[in-house]
């Protein structure tokens, strides 16, 4: 048996990627001209939920649909995952029903494990580590205002999380150059920063830490920024707006960037917080399309992942 998984935006290489999007660009033309493409007919996606979510549900449950599929939402109380069922035994049952299983957990080890487990594809959702379907939405996005992604300019601000580890590695994978600016005990993890740096020396793209904002957001194309606090972290909210307070994203930081600067936010903001809505709703922003393309993106990851599979 031959299957990829889309555990780690690691799982693809350069070429893989742009025929992701390749895919996803032609589905998305398709659907613009009222034309479906049944790619992935009377095929099922099983959706495990460990974290709620508005995106990734609608994006995967109306992708499938369109692409001639179904797609059934298994909620945490549905599984029990770790706890009532292991992922091993949720992974044995889920590959006799379903072609695909698309998970958004917690730990990292969660999603590894029913890969592991898993005679079918499957896809991180989104877990304490990586976002590689957002990541692909966000390139997408890139792509369509830039035309390529040939030495991409992006800084992000604030915390390093999921979001920011997946940027950093799909900016070594493509050539990007990429600088990340976050606050003392905040910055990204060494661990993500290590797997990054032989991609970055075989692309050609770069990393740089900037500890001032300001100095970060210069001379860049797009400025992304995430809330401060995940899901998990709420305990820590109040302490983190006080540390990450000089992170914000707003006029005053934006002052500092090309007037033409990309505005990117993964969503849901936390306006007033990371972000400002002036900043937010201005027409720099691509935050709302970025949000649109989570669709087009994972049916390209849908796809590509059905047709490089083989019993």
């Amino acid at each position: 048996m031959r299957k990829r998984d889309f555990v780690s935006i690691t799982d693809i290489d350069r070429d893989e990627f742009y025929e992701i999007l390749r895919i996803a660009r032609e589905i998305k033309a398709d659907l613009k001209q009222g034309r479906h493409s049944p790619l992935l007919e009377k095929k099922t996606l099983a959706m495990i939920f460990m974290k709620p979510s508005l995106r990734t549900r609608c994006a995967f449950e109306l992708g499938m649909y369109q692409l001639g599929g179904m797609a059934t939402y298994l909620a945490p109380s549905d599984i029990g995952l770790g706890k009532r069922e292991s992922p091993y035994d949720v992974a044995k049952n889920l590959e006799r029903w379903f072609d695909l299983i698309m998970a958004r957990v917690f730990q990292h080890q969660t999603v590894l494990e029913l890969a592991r487990f898993a005679n079918v594809p499957v896809i991180n959702a989104l877990c304490d580590t990586e976002h590689p379907c957002q990541i692909t939405a966000d390139f997408l996005t890139v792509m369509e205002r830039r035309g390529d992604l040939k030495n991409f300019a992006l800084t992000y601000i604030g915390d390093g999380n999921n979001v920011c580890n997946s940027l950093i590695l799909l900016s070594a994978i493509l050539g990007t150059h990429i600088r990340v600016s976050s606050p003392e005990g905040y910055e990204p993890s060494s661990v993500i920063l290590e797997r990054a740096k032989t991609l970055f020396d075989k692309s050609g793209g770069s990393y740089l830490f900037f500890r001032d904002p300001s100095e970060a957001v210069k001379k860049t194309e797009a400025i992304y920024t995430d809330v401060w606090a995940s899901m998990g972290q709420e305990q820590e909210a109040e302490k983190r707006k006080k540390i990450f307070e000089p992170y914000q994203v707003n006029s005053a930081l934006i002052s500092h960037a090309p007037q033409k600067v990309m505005i990117m936010h993964d969503l849901p903001a936390h306006r007033g917080e990371e972000i400002t809505d002036e900043v937010l709703d201005s027409q720099n922003s691509i935050a709302f399309d970025q949000a649109e393309n989570r669709l087009h993106a994972q049916k390209g990851v849908l796809v590509f992942l059905q047709q490089n599979y083989r019993k």
